[in-house]
């Protein structure tokens, strides 16, 4: 009965169609005997064998139809195996030649994969169907508008694929390399296709169908889309591995797309594996050329912008650290001129302008993931990168051996504008956590360089960290302003972490910015960066001890141009222009009248008579500057400092002048000098001395002094503090020398005594006849553990 229901189906003539009637009677017939299921997919298999073989295209598509429409109509456990029949007749009709009959396969195997089976298939295999469709997205059929065809239904027929196995567990893992490495390959080959196609498709089918390029991107989304954490990988390295095999890096554009729909497709906590996969690619391919290192470089940036998550995964550093050495490789490649550590033969020729253009590739990545990162990951990876930067006396050098002090010069100079580049934009607001001592030492060391890039840079570091109001381009240019309230500075009062951050590193920052204008090779970018770094600690982190201490650095600079000589005309013409830009600027923010009247007035006299000292004539472009800097219209301290202190501010510290400590520590190992902290801490130990209060008591011990010892106990404390405030205090605001002086006379002090303890530990044994002192030489020093003591000592 079901042969001949099944043959019922079939009308004399093809061109009629599907016999309906017959059709429903079949299908109720399938739905009432479910168990002659198997046997009707037979003979409907069979049938359409012959018919392919005999050319019958007519009744291959009626037998397709049937089949579509029973497989539709029969959810049961039997459903199996008929589908066994089905798979076979698909495959049937995708082995044929004929286009049409590949079409017809793909789409019966479409609407299969569209239905969620009851039960699952242990023994069914998709590995001809992965192998099929992707041979049918490569097709090169001759007919430009059958090979499109070809080629969507072979996107189509994986898409199936993919929807069919990818939730059931007991199907073949479609995320096996060996499948994974047809499928994607397939997708990105008729992806790449949207370059060389020049559409001009009618109105009416741009509205019906899609090309292949939009469901290659659509298939594609969709296949990532269900990717799971351990399935991430597999479906990234083929696409790497065809990036690589059709040299796709150097382009960028391509790559970066695929990348592009990778980020957007997975789920977002995956997406730090794509990342990690990407630096390790960048890594295996070290040694190939700087353009394929800097399309992968682009990539990454790229995707570190897509990803939302606010992190790059667990490992942090790790991501920094690569690209770091990536920059190490690309200097030493440069330097070289060699991609192995010897030259040979055999090396690829290097071309400089490649690689710095992957320099600065890198330099822009690790500016694109640090955006990523939340403030605390941030300055751990100031710190990172700080730590990386060689600094003599402090740090190994970075070059290899063949390159030497001018790689370790181009290390740092990528490695600091890499450190800018994560600066960028940081906020902080907690200056003490944004700038610790362990970031602040190393950095400030390099404003002592000679190199003017370097010392450029460090500057600009500075104000990007402390610029938490985004001043900086306020200041710039330099120039002097008669109402400061025109810049509209966002001025906040100063917390107390910004307090006690001064309190601890105010006077390094003095003194390295004083060193920074003594630099001969200083140009106009530098006295402006400096202006902008004093203007943002006054706007920033100023409170009335901070304003005295830049008031007095301002007329420091003024001496300091008058006085050093052997400078540049136009460095001390660009100090004397700075230091007044300043004043004006410090001036108006302390609002007090008559020292605003003060400046104001200088500044008059200044245009009047020596415009080359004002910053509209110096730090600008075309500067004017004259062979010899003569006359004289300065600002006087005394007066600035009697104006202020009528306005409560500390006339005293006013009016001393500010002389940095410089020590040869700072020029030859650039780190900080301890002598100010070592010559303190010997005062006020010096002081303290048990040894010093017993002798002068033991001189004048009479009764009045023990009775106005106890009348007075309950004012020694204060006393003490008096004290030692006199002792902190002459140690900031004395002169050096003076400091010098007394320490020098403490050190030798000190040393006296050492020689007092050495004598009496280190001494001759004593002699049973007395004769020790008896005026005769000296018989030999026997050290403590060496003399031998009586039983009666010796515990």
């Amino acid at each position: 009965l079901s042969l001949w229901l099944v043959d019922n189906i079939f009308p004399e003539d093809p061109e009629d169609g599907l016999v309906k009637a017959n059709m429903e009677k079949l299908t109720f017939y399938a739905l009432s005997a479910p168990e002659k299921l198997d046997r009707i997919g037979a003979y409907l298999s069979e049938r359409l064998s012959r018919d392919v073989a005999r050319h019958r295209y007519g009744y291959v598509c009626i037998a397709m139809e049937a089949l579509d429409q029973l497989l539709m109509a029969c959810h049961c456990q039997s459903i199996n195996l008929f589908v066994e029949s089905f798979l076979t007749m698909v495959r049937k009709l995708l082995e044929a030649d004929k286009p049409n009959l590949q079409i017809l396969g793909t789409n019966s195997f479409v609407k299969f994969a569209n239905i969620e089976e009851d039960t699952a298939s242990y023994h069914r295999s998709y590995d001809f169907f992965v192998s099929r469709f992707s041979e049918m997205c490569h097709s090169s059929y001759e007919d430009p508008d059958s090979r499109t065809k070809i080629r969507m239904a072979g996107i189509r027929g994986l898409q199936g694929v993919v929807r069919k196995t990818v939730n059931d567990e007991l199907q073949a893992n479609i995320w096996d390399p060996q499948h994974m490495d047809k499928i994607v390959p397939s997708l990105l080959f008729n992806l790449q296709q949207e370059e060389g196609i020049e559409r001009s498709p009618s109105p009416e089918t741009e509205k019906e169908k899609e090309s292949p390029v939009e469901l290659t991107e659509r298939c594609f989304r969709e296949l990532l889309g269900r990717a799971a954490y351990d399935n991430i990988k597999n479906a990234v390295k083929p696409v790497l591995m065809h990036l690589d095999n059709h040299s796709l890096w150097e382009s960028k554009t391509f790559a970066v797309r695929c990348f592009t729909i990778i980020m957007y497709s997975i789920q977002s906590q995956h997406s730090h594996l794509v990342i990690q996969q990407l630096l390790g690619h960048l890594d295996a391919n070290s040694k190939n050329s700087a353009r394929v290192r800097a399309g992968i470089v682009e990539v990454i940036s790229e995707a570190a912008v897509i990803e939302a998550s606010g992190s790059i995964g667990p490992t942090v550093l790790e991501v920094f650290n690569t690209l770091l050495k990536q920059l190490r490789l690309s200097v030493d490649y440069e330097l070289t001129g060699s991609y192995d550590s010897f030259a040979n033969m055999g090396s690829k020729v290097i071309k400089v302008h490649e690689e710095r253009q992957l320099q600065e590739a890198v330099i822009k990545t690790i500016g694109s993931f640090a955006n990523t990162l939340p403030t605390y990951q941030r300055s751990e990876v100031m710190l990172f990168i700080i730590g990386k930067i060689p600094v003599p006396g402090m740090y190994p050098a970075l070059g290899s051996a063949n390159t030497g002090v001018e790689g370790s010069r181009m290390i740092q100079i990528m490695l600091l504008k890499s450190l800018l580049q994560v600066t960028a934009g940081f906020q902080s607001t907690n200056i003490l956590t944004a700038l610790p001592t362990s970031f602040l030492d190393p950095l400030l060391s390099f404003t002592l360089m000679e190199d003017a890039e370097i010392r450029l840079l460090v500057l600009d570091i500075l104000i990007s960290i402390i610029d938490r109001h985004d001043n900086r381009h306020k200041f710039s240019p330099v120039r002097i302003i008669s109402d400061i309230s025109v810049l509209k500075l966002k001025v906040d009062k100063c917390s107390r972490q910004d307090n006690l951050f001064m309190k601890k590193h105010s006077q390094r920052l003095y003194r390295h910015i004083y060193l920074a204008c003594k630099e001969e090779s200083s140009v106009q970018r530098h006295f402006e960066s400096l202006h902008t770094l004093l203007g943002l600690i006054c706007v920033e982190l100023a409170n009335e001890e901070v304003v005295v201490d830049l008031i007095r650095l301002a007329l420091a600079l003024q001496d300091l141009a008058l006085t050093e000589e052997a400078l540049p005309v136009y460095n001390r013409c660009a100090i004397h222009a700075l230091s007044a830009a300043y004043l004006n600027l410090i001036s108006q923010l302390t609002t007090v009248p008559t020292f605003c009247q003060h400046v104001h007035e200088v500044i008059e006299s200044r245009k009047k008579l020596v415009p080359f000292l004002l910053p509209e004539d110096v730090l600008v472009e075309s500067s004017k500057i004259p062979e010899k800097v003569e006359g004289e219209v300065l600002f006087v301290q005394a007066k600035i400092a009697e104006m202020l202190g009528g306005s409560g501010y500390n006339t005293e510290r006013l009016a001393t002048p500010y002389i940095p400590q410089i020590t040869d520590e700072d020029r030859l190992s650039k780190r900080k000098s301890i002598g100010d902290t070592v010559s303190l801490q010997l005062e006020m130990e010096s002081r303290n001395s048990p040894e010093k209060e017993q002798r002068s008591t033991a001189e004048q011990i009479t009764f009045e002094t023990l009775k106005q010892a106890i009348v007075d106990s309950v004012n020694v404390e204060e006393l003490e503090r008096e004290r030692r405030r006199q002792v902190v205090e002459r140690f900031q605001t004395a002169p050096f020398e003076e400091i010098a002086a007394h320490c020098g006379a403490r050190a030798s002090l000190l040393q006296s005594k050492l020689n007092q303890i050495f004598e009496i530990t280190i001494r001759p044994p004593p002699s049973p006849s007395g004769s020790v002192g008896n005026g005769h030489g000296r018989s030999h020093s026997v050290p403590v553990y060496e003399m031998k003591f009586p039983d009666l000592c010796v515990y």
